[in-house]
């Protein structure tokens, strides 16, 4: 019976292993030249597999007629661009979403000549490569970067050089954890250099499904001084980090034959200046007696980089290498080490900077409107501005203040338009010149041109366009701020001349003005027919608020406060007192001072989010006070405070485990406000004076009155006044007043840096005062956890919490907008932190080997000298 469930429980888990293989969610597959109606899954990794037809309208198919049966499935088609200088993709992707994206080309000499073209490989504006084939008979390549999108759709562009015709076999994108394969800075992108499974025993390569990303990763040449390791033991940890390592690949090792030797490796670089990240994988195979030990130094070029490692973890650099021909990476072990050190893989990529802005997202979407209204039967292809060379045909653009690309001419003459001039132009808000031209446009000339305010020059002369001029078009071009050409179009007049026209026009005008009277008289009869059921509705509603919130007379604020006895706490809105309801329900009553910076818009804008919002983790309003100049807001009494107070003031110092749960409230809150409310809501104030703390330290967020709803739930840029507290607020935003959701994820990140540190967001250094950021990132990247985390708390806590804490708190304070995490990831991100110093306190002594090894998990850390 035992033998019966060993068996059943091994084929039970193999099946799901095979369930999981097959889960391609975030995998995009496109086969390149593939006739629509062929789409497959390829016999060897099962990959599904689709034609390219709905993602680019330029370009031929080609196949490659097969020699022999070696040719993937995926590689037999292709598409060839022999007309056009550039030709794009536009694919659909999750902006802010880190993937890997592999272009792959087999020329197989499908164009019968025998001689593979040389051209480069764009993505938008920015070049990634020149894409050359060796001289084998297969003449085989591809090209493989980490890329964060910032818009929601990617740009693989081809570029003919002069050497060829470009083309392409294969696309693929399969997304990758935000955490993992990390850039500074933030504009860069991760190219493909090398990757090796050192200790393979059988020579082959693997990707999916043996690699949940699709990696392909190589066997290593095994030098004569190393020897390969392997174990059948259960080893799965590193699949739970984020970077996921195929297990085959982690079961298997290299160690030196002399066991006081090293381990070593090198890579050649094109160029002195080359930028890499290198990424080490480690994981023990062998089964450790109780008296034995494994730990090493790693090392670069003889600089000290990393240690000592034990081989439960991933090793990458935080910042690139570079200034060097050659890299020597060496790992030797430690002195009181009694095994030699071990490498599962590594991985090297060269770092590519994406320094080229692209074109403002909401010009884009108006060219496609345009040309997808019109038919616009222009080569326009990948993005409208950039780079210079490649600007679509028509177009001129200069860049705005923040350096992203704008349209500000439109030359459209000549281009066989028909139809209503396209309200789409009225978004391309930078525009100074516009030509329409000598097409056949009808309609009127519409009064939507008049927005756009910085347009100098518009000609709409010879089309079928009717009507009357817009009057503030006629007056911008009696001032001379614009020049305006309306010629050859017969039926379009300017006000002078149309009354003249047609001796009707009286006549028309007054049975017009008849029918105005009577749909006035109509809509007013309806208007007062609503107002009434509308009258109505609100008192409904305003009985239904007054029971879930209850509105107090001035009289009973008193009461309430005992005459304002006790003060609390003060801010930009007023102070803030102590009271108590007949109930004996202890409450905080904040008043509005006359002198309040804040006022009553911000009054009403707290008292109406708070009405409509309800989480454990934000403080609840329980009744507001509106009588005359008198207003007040009545919550749930806080017994311990804000969270500024309590960690800067109090002689109470907060354990690692108690801020660490401060953290996780005030995720759950933002979350909730960010994720969980329609239309999200951004907080736009958050700073830890906000964070107010129950009599068990449970944090819940407070002060609403700056806070806005949106009304969509994405992460598009919304201008607003700029709001918040120096310090915490995002620098960009400050800047531009462009908000949204990320901009709360920075001030909770310096939050979150204060809860570490123990500083304030503001740090008084000598006679000046620094940001926080500029204290902790340079000790952080010097790997100095000690000095980054809180001196008062001497030492308690958990070395892996606390750089995971820190990683969390980098992410979320990210100068890129873009590459910071969304709340639901941090939220799930602080748990694991928070568990990690769960299991330290219940194992007590234990040693970081074995905290690791009990939590099952990954530290994945930095090279930079932690």
């Amino acid at each position: 019976m035992k033998h019966f469930l060993l068996v059943l429980f091994s084929v039970l888990t193999t099946i799901l292993v095979l369930i999981q293989a097959q889960d391609q969610s975030g995998f995009i597959s496109i086969d390149c030249g593939l006739p629509a109606h062929l789409n497959y899954s390829a016999l060897d990794t099962g990959i599904n597999y689709i034609s390219d037809a709905k993602f680019i309208d330029t370009g031929v198919t080609k196949r490659i007629t097969p020699t022999n049966n070696n040719i993937k499935q995926e590689l037999e088609y292709l598409r060839s661009f022999p007309s056009g200088v550039r030709n794009c993709y536009k694919i659909n992707v999750t902006s802010g979403t880190k993937y890997l994206i592999r272009a792959t080309f087999l020329y197989g000499s499908y164009d019968g000549l025998d001689k593979p073209p040389q051209f480069d490989l764009h993505f938008g504006p920015n070049v990634v490569a020149t894409v050359r084939f060796s001289n084998h008979t297969s003449h085989f390549t591809y090209r493989e970067i980490i890329y964060t999108p910032s818009q929601d759709y990617i740009q693989p562009c081809f570029v003919n050089t002069g050497n060829g015709t470009p083309f392409i076999s294969v696309i693929e994108l399969r997304t990758l954890n935000n955490t993992a394969y990390v850039t500074y800075p933030a504009n860069s992108v991760l190219s493909f250099w090398k990757r090796s499974d050192v200790g393979s025993i059988t020579n082959l390569q693997y990707r999916y499904k043996d690699d949940v990303y699709d990696r392909i990763w190589f066997p290593w040449d095994l030098p004569s001084d190393l020897r390969r390791l392997s174990t059948s033991l259960n080893k799965t940890d590193l699949n739970q980090s984020s970077y996921k390592p195929p297990e085959i690949v982690m079961s298997t090792a290299v160690t030196p034959v002399n066991a006081s030797a090293p381990i070593q490796f090198q890579w050649d670089a094109n160029n002195v200046n080359d930028r890499f990240y290198l990424y080490m994988h480690f994981n023990e195979v062998e089964e450790l007696a109780e008296n034995e030990t494994r730990e090493f130094n790693i090392t670069v070029n003889d600089k000290f980089l990393y240690g000592p490692v034990t081989p439960y973890t991933t090793i990458f650099s935080t910042k690139p290498l570079t200034g060097a021909p050659r890299y020597h990476v060496s790992l030797s072990k430690k002195d009181n080490s009694t095994l030699p050190p071990i490498l599962n893989a590594f991985e090297v990529y060269k770092q590519r900077d994406f320094s080229i802005s692209e074109t403002q997202q909401d010009d884009v979407d108006t060219m496609t409107n345009i040309k997808n209204a019109y038919g616009v039967a222009r080569n326009w292809q990948g993005d409208p501005c950039a780079p210079v060379n490649y600007m679509w045909e028509g177009l001129n653009c200069s860049s705005d203040g923040n350096n992203i690309p704008r349209i500000t001419s439109l030359n459209l003459s000549s281009s066989g338009l028909t139809g209503e001039i396209s309200s789409s132009i009225s978004k391309l808000t930078m525009l100074q010149y516009l030509d329409l031209s000598n097409n056949s446009l009808n309609g009127p000339l519409p009064d939507f041109l008049m927005q756009l305010r910085s347009l100098k020059i518009l000609n709409v002369g010879k089309n079928k366009l009717t009507g009357l001029v817009p009057s503030e078009l006629l007056e911008r071009s009696k001032t001379g701020s614009l020049s305006l050409s309306v010629d050859d179009n017969p039926d379009l007049c300017m006000t002078e001349s149309c009354k003249k026209k047609n001796i009707i026009v009286p006549l028309v005008a007054s049975f017009s003005a008849l029918v105005v009277i009577i749909f006035i008289s109509f809509g007013f009869w309806i208007f007062r027919r609503q107002k009434a059921v509308l009258t109505s509705s609100n008192s409904k509603e305003r009985g239904s608020m007054k029971s879930k919130h209850q509105k107090f007379s001035y009289s009973e604020i008193l009461n309430i406060t005992d005459n304002f006895k006790t003060t609390i706490g003060e801010g930009g809105f007023g102070k803030v007192y102590f009271g108590t309801l007949q109930d004996q329900t202890q409450v905080a009553v904040k008043s509005l001072s006359p002198s309040s910076m804040q006022g009553y818009k911000e009054f009403q804008s707290e008292t109406q989010l708070l009405m409509i919002v309800h989480h454990r983790n934000l403080v609840p309003l329980l009744g507001y006070c509106d009588e005359g100049q008198i207003r007040a807001l009545i919550y749930e009494y806080m017994a311990n405070g804000n969270l500024q107070h309590f960690l800067v003031e109090n002689s109470n110092i907060l354990s690692w485990n108690e801020r660490l749960s401060i953290a996780v409230d005030t995720a759950h809150g933002l979350d909730y406000l960010h994720n969980g409310c329609k239309p999200p809501i951004m907080h736009r104030d958050l700073k830890p004076s906000n964070i107010l703390l129950d009599e068990n330290l449970h944090a819940k967020i407070a002060d609403f009155g700056l806070s806005r709803a949106f009304g969509n739930d994405n992460d598009s840029h919304i201008s607003t006044r700029p709001a918040g507290t120096f310090g915490y607020a995002d620098p960009v935003y400050q800047r531009t007043g462009n908000t949204n959701k990320k901009n709360d994820i920075y001030s909770f990140g310096i939050i979150l840096f204060e809860l570490i540190t123990g500083q304030k967001a503001l740090i008084k250094a000598s006679e000046e005062t620094i940001h926080i950021l500029q204290w902790v990132i340079p000790i952080v990247e010097g790997g100095d956890i000690q000095n980054v985390v809180d001196s008062r708390l001497q030492g308690e806590f958990s070395i892996n919490s606390a750089w995971k804490a820190v990683e969390i708190a980098m992410s979320c304070t990210s100068p890129n907008a873009i590459e910071r995490p969304d709340m639901s990831e941090i939220l799930v991100d602080l748990k694991e932190c928070l568990c990690l110093e769960m299991v330290q306190r219940n194992n007590g002594s234990k040693s970081a080997r074995d905290e690791l090894v009990s939590v099952a998990t990954v530290s994945e850390t930095s090279l930079s000298g932690r």
